[in-house]
């Protein structure tokens, strides 16, 4: 039976996960929200208070001790609240930025020096530009090629099909979001399911663990019916695979998801304690540029 700990703001219950985390383990999505930092001008929401000091509430309760702090559309292309982010939880955290295609190469020089490993292009959520393309992906990926980053895509799963060729060709590793946002209804037989298996078995891309909440018609607590993709993709390439909260959790009602379960179903994927160490510890270690110590 799990220890009940302190109430974490935005998310519900107070229960840890049912299974003790490896030492090390890697918490690799996740956004801070503070308001010392003014949304940008594009963003139609109130975004939520969700701070740095709120969130080692969250490591505490479920064991994480690494980070990656991905900057939300809320700001635009200004990454100023995931640099105070990553100055306040220290070596043990890095960050995926959000610029432009004419970013200067000096920016990204800086915000690599801070320990900045990774672009987001997000096709789904408003954008400080207006429509993300085809030609912004590949023109940023090539952009910081040089650096040895990643491209994270958060995209619908129709345009994962229609970019499958421009996304295998990218010269960078490729991380897409949140499962995809395959619609767990659809099974192994869907075309976005199908997209994502060539791109898993092309090599370079990895897949976030994430947000199953966003597509799951079953919810919490168990999330049942992304079992067999998540178990899918555990057998296809559980060594690029890591796992996000998606802390504080923006797209859903407030308070309505519980971390220790998004864990649990972690763990009803993976299936074995070496697969939780691979996806937790040894995957973001590598992704990310993680040593062995915090």
């Amino acid at each position: 039976m799990s220890i009940p700990s302190a109430a974490v703001p935005h998310s519900a219950g107070t229960d840890r996960p049912a299974s003790r985390l490896p030492a090390l383990a890697c918490d690799s999505h996740m956004h801070i929200f503070d308001p010392c930092f003014a949304p940008s001008p594009h963003w139609p929401r109130t975004p939520p208070h969700a701070d740095v000091a709120m969130y080692r509430l969250l490591q505490q309760r479920l064991g994480t001790a690494r980070a990656v702090v991905v900057t939300p559309s809320t700001y635009g292309t200004d990454n100023a609240c995931t640099l105070d982010a990553l100055d306040r939880l220290g070596d043990a955290a890095r960050g995926v930025a959000v610029v432009d295609q004419h970013v200067p190469d000096a920016e990204l020089d800086r915000l690599a020096a801070r320990r900045v490993c990774g672009l987001r292009v997000n096709f789904v959520s408003p954008q400080s530009w207006g429509e993300t393309t085809a030609q912004m992906l590949q023109t940023l990926a090539h952009r910081v090629a040089r650096l040895g980053w990643h491209v994270q895509v958060f995209m619908h799963p129709q345009q994962l099909v229609a970019l499958e060729p421009v996304l295998q060709s990218l010269p960078v590793p490729l991380v897409i979001d949140h499962l995809g946002r395959i619609d767990p209804a659809e099974g192994a037989s869907g075309p976005a399911h199908a997209a994502l298996r060539r791109l898993l078995d092309g090599g370079k891309t990895w897949v976030k663990l994430s947000g199953a909440y966003m597509r799951s018609s079953v919810g919490a607590p168990s999330y049942a019916d992304t079992l067999a993709l998540g178990r899918d993709l555990v057998r296809a390439a559980s060594e690029r695979l890591v796992w996000g909260s998606d802390w504080p959790h923006t797209t859903e009602a407030p308070g309505s998801v519980d971390d220790a379960h998004l864990v649990d179903l972690l763990q009803a994927w993976a299936g074995t304690r070496e697969a939780m160490e691979r996806i937790l510890v040894d995957n973001p270690a590598r992704l990310y540029g993680f040593g062995d110590t915090i």
